[in-house]
């Protein structure tokens, strides 16, 4: 059945949830959730926006309407390799905002194939390309993240000299991210609106980012479009996820109140719903192929089919869960991610660049599926 507009919708059930902590329409950030809970207050409490407002880049190169901002090595933001980290603003004149986290793998103690280096600017790609007729946020204002840390834009470890794959690698992704969100935040102070998004490991990294930009822009409607990282794992097996946060010192994260049953079934299906409770003022696009070899076989190593059974119970579940808020786009095949291809791949007849663009206007936005 055809959806109404959901922006009016959430955002009224936001203004209900927080009560007297006055609701805005985004037009500025810089007021505060008022007297009442601020979303994630718990996570802040548990020291996830420790590096926000600690670094400042090194260089900041103009070229044309892009800025590339460069930060020096030693006790901040880094890649594995020791080399600088490197984000990269666009500014187009837009009212509206896109974060874009990029994707390459993932390092931890038993599999290492990630990106170890940032590089400057911003790819001309999908949604990231100006130039595409088919990429509806063409004209969005950017905040472009490399991705470098395999630690899903979230990690916090230095490793010395240890047997295995991560011997010597730095893992400051959290570095990187909260110093890259705080150039965001002083180019774009006052977006209408963001749009949180990214492939893969950056697909990953908006659920961690999450927390961050709300912590920065506590008004500005922020909603998430999540390309091949909508969090389903190893079913039945938690114990992989917290390798992972351990690994990569991740455990602030995941809220006490919720603990391990954020993931007690494998997967992060009920940390989305936490966070969606949480904060009541976005949407969640979630986009994958039924079978993704690079997540299904390299990364968590379950193989395609059953990679896809659980998609689809897990996004069904999701669904139910926040029937107002949450949609996905899951077409059959084993490729990988979607925002910085061509954006014509199909699922239920519906188009990757449809099915965005529906998205951002709030109207007719409905799963679509094989």
């Amino acid at each position: 059945m055809p959806m109404i507009s959901l922006r009016p919708l959430y955002t009224s059930f936001a203004c209900f949830a927080l009560l007297l902590t006055g609701c805005s329409d985004g037009s500025d950030n810089n007021s505060g959730q008022g007297p009442g809970p601020m979303p994630y207050q718990e996570l802040y409490d548990q020291g996830i926006d420790r590096y926000l407002g600690a670094y400042t880049p090194m260089t900041s190169e103009v070229d044309g309407n892009t800025t590339v901002h460069t930060f020096g090595t030693g006790d901040g933001p880094l890649c594995q390799d020791d080399g600088p980290y490197i984000m990269s603003t666009r500014e187009t004149g837009s009212e509206d905002l896109m974060i874009f986290l990029q994707g390459g793998g993932a390092c931890w103690s038993e599999l290492c194939l990630s990106t170890e280096t940032a590089t400057p600017g911003i790819p001309i790609a999908g949604v990231l390309n100006p130039d595409q007729a088919n990429n509806p946020m063409k004209d969005w204002n950017v905040a472009y993240f490399n991705y470098c840390d395999g630690g899903l834009h979230a990690s916090d470890r230095d490793w010395g000299a240890v047997d295995g794959p991560l011997n010597n690698r730095k893992q400051r992704g959290l570095h990187n991210l909260s110093a890259g969100l705080d150039v965001t935040a002083r180019t774009f102070p006052q977006p209408r609106r963001i749009v949180l998004t990214g492939s893969s490991g950056g697909g990953f990294g908006t659920i961690f980012a999450l927390p961050l930009v709300r912590a920065l822009y506590p008004d500005t409607p922020i909603d998430v479009l999540n390309d091949s990282g909508v969090g389903v794992g190893d079913p039945g097996n938690p114990d992989f996820i917290e390798l992972l946060f351990n690994d990569w010192n991740m455990s602030a994260f995941i809220p006490a109140s919720c603990g391990r049953d954020c993931y007690i079934d494998g997967h992060l299906t009920p940390y989305f719903d936490w966070q969606m409770q949480q904060d009541p003022d976005h949407l969640q696009g979630m986009m994958s192929y039924q079978q993704d070899f690079v997540i299904s076989v390299t990364f968590s190593g379950i193989g395609g089919e059953a990679f896809q059974e659980a998609l689809l119970e897990e996004m069904d579940t999701l669904e139910d869960l926040q029937p107002e808020r949450v949609r996905s786009f899951l077409p059959d095949g084993a490729e990988h991610t979607f925002l910085l291809g061509d954006m014509t791949a199909t699922a239920g007849g519906v188009t990757v660049a449809e099915w965005v663009e529906a998205f951002l206007a709030g109207e007719g936005w409905e799963t679509a599926v094989d």
